[in-house]
């Protein structure tokens, strides 16, 4: 499990009232996504099964609506093919398997280009009905689904369909768009939470597919249905992508993912040409040997996508050396605190430690991390442990410059040192010791000055209650506590 899915774990185990207000202050994009997999959830146990069986069922769905697309397009060997082809591509395999809302997009997407491609030759008003009321539930699930009615509309635009249906598909898509507005709207306040994307743009599979998209649209594929294959597949492969890029440069939003549902387009290219090349070959043989060959090629990313490598962190493997490493008493530090995510949904991996920062858990707070103690309070618990467990990131990622990340770095550099650190797929996992001693075994419950309560801070003395709460428990601070100063003031207890 990675750390967008422990996010999804964690809120789909909470009430829809606690999904919401969580909503209000971060991820009401997703919100939607939130109250379906807690009903999935309700319904069918909160496993990992049950986490990513929703989107592997999703994939299957826009599959078999890509081959229903490539059967109206271009015909019964074309259609399926590009239903074969779909779930084989390496991006369609990664989020098949991931429990976000991209998979449930990417269904919701093909269907509603099937719907539309449906309704351009009948009309019927209830059919653009279905059409705009599937893209309007896929936008609801991600915003980014409305790029792809931009696509539907060059397609219309680009095979010259009579006016009558250009003009109901304006009126359904400015429906789309209004229901989406105060979503939109709402969630615009809430753009701190892309603010990790920056950085080189990962464009080699947008390149890469959108260069074989081409290549094959200019192969004669044939007409079937009431627009061409091409003209609705290099649309909805290549727009979402680009208009994604050319916002990106006002401010960084691009990521594949957002975009997952273009693979439909290359996957009916891709099908089309397939039949188009058996079409041409007088031997079947040839056409044999090129699918074996693109199977093959397709082994390594396939078995690359399986391992937890492919993800840009492991929240299990955080959770695992949390536990490995810490013992009963010690102090558990978060560097930033946002990483208090990647162990929150395996609580027994902290079980028997105490969260030296936190004031409020995530639940109770309406957070995805939780609320943090002020800089000086930070300060005075972690000067009551000798050992703490500290949670950072990857080597050379950047943390929060607030006050209460500069009191524990401060802390932790005054008056521990780094005793041993383990190494996990994005993350750290970091021992600290009180300097003045070199046991590693001195805990909260120990012999030392975190047991009996008591450090010098300055002139004055720290009273502390000895017994902290585990994991996250508030050990009381005496009125008499002194004010917590920067190292350059303090003086060693």
């Amino acid at each position: 499990m990675w750390g967008d899915e422990s996010v999804t774990y964690q809120l789909a185990h909470r009430d829809l009232s606690q999904i919401w207000l969580t909503a209000q202050q971060i991820d009401l994009v997703h919100a939607l996504y939130y109250a379906v997999m807690h009903e999935i959830f309700r319904l069918f146990g909160g496993g990992l099964l049950t986490l990513r069986l929703p989107s592997v069922l999703a994939m299957s769905v826009a599959a078999s609506g890509v081959g229903l697309l490539g059967l109206r397009l271009a015909g019964p060997r074309a259609g399926l093919l590009a239903g074969l082809v779909f779930p084989l591509l390496p991006q369609v395999q990664k989020y098949a398997q991931e429990g976000r809302s991209y998979a449930m997009v990417c269904a919701l997407v093909t269907w509603a280009t099937y719907a539309l491609v449906v309704s351009v030759p009948h009309r019927a008003r209830w059919r653009w009905a279905v059409y705009g009321s599937t893209m309007l539930l896929a936008c609801l699930l991600h915003e980014f689904a409305v790029l792809a009615l931009v696509a539907h509309g060059v397609t219309l635009v680009v095979s010259r369909v009579p006016r009558p249906v250009l003009r109901a598909w304006s009126v359904t898509a400015a429906g789309v768009v209004a229901g989406l507005l105060p979503l939109a709207i709402r969630s615009a306040g809430q753009s701190g939470q892309v603010s990790w994307i920056g950085g080189p743009v990962r464009l080699r599979y947008f390149l890469v597919v959108a260069v074989m998209g081409v290549a094959c649209a200019r192969a004669p594929l044939g007409v079937r249905g009431p627009v061409r294959l091409s003209a609705l597949a290099v649309p909805i492969l290549a727009l979402p992508g680009l208009l994604l890029l050319i916002v990106s440069l006002v401010k960084p939003l691009f990521v594949d993912r957002y975009v997952l549902y273009s693979n439909i387009g290359i996957a009916l290219l891709l099908g089309a040409w397939m039949d188009y090349f058996h079409r041409r070959q007088r031997s079947s043989r040839t056409a044999w040997i090129a699918a074996v060959a693109v199977l093959a090629a397709l082994v390594p990313p396939s078995l690359s996508l399986r391992t937890p490598q492919s993800r840009s962190n492991d929240v299990t493997a955080v959770g695992a050396a949390v536990r490995k490493e810490g013992r009963p008493g010690d102090g558990l530090l978060y560097l930033s605190g946002r990483y208090r995510a990647f162990t929150a949904a395996s609580p027994e991996d902290t079980r028997f430690l105490t969260d030296l920062a936190l004031a409020q858990d995530a639940v109770s707070s309406n957070t995805l991390a939780g609320v943090e103690l002020p800089a000086q309070d930070i300060a005075a618990r972690m000067l009551a442990f000798d050992r703490i467990v500290a949670v950072r990131g990857p080597a050379g990622a950047q943390s929060p410059t607030t006050p209460q990340e500069e009191a524990k770095t401060s802390t932790l550099r005054r008056y521990f040192r780094e005793y041993g650190t383990t190494h996990v797929n994005g993350a750290r996992v970091t021992v600290y010791v009180r300097g003045h001693d070199p046991s590693p075994k001195a805990g909260a419950g120990s012999d030392g000055p975190g047991a009996r309560g008591g450090v010098v801070v300055s002139r004055g003395r720290l009273s502390m209650s000895a017994r902290a709460g585990r994991a996250g428990g508030v050990p009381a601070v005496t009125s008499s506590s002194p004010r917590w100063v920067p190292p350059a003031e303090a003086v060693s207890a």
